[in-house]
């Protein structure tokens, strides 16, 4: 928790998107400021997910949903580490 409340008191616009269970990772809660930068957390479900993001006084969304914003896609395109051939 403590990490997700550093992450929305040090960016701007961040908002929290529900990342639904898979075969292989649990629930987890997405934050993304408005520079598209992101951090993401295990939560143990997508009402513990609400419950946090109305915590943190922000805006939660499920990706189910609405998809991921394309500022989200631009930060990692931008942030990309291109690799070199033989790596």
């Amino acid at each position: 928790m403590a990490h997700l409340k550093d992450f929305v008191a040090s960016r701007v616009g961040v908002e929290a998107y529900i990342e639904p269970p898979n075969k292989d990772i649990q629930t987890t809660l997405l934050l993304i400021a408005t520079t598209g930068e992101w951090t993401r957390r295990k939560v143990p479900d997508g009402r513990a997910a609400r419950d946090i993001a109305g915590q943190l006084g922000i805006p939660v969304y499920d990706v189910n949903f609405t998809g991921y914003p394309q500022r989200m896609r631009d930060w990692n395109a931008a942030h990309r580490t291109k690799k070199r051939p033989g790596q």
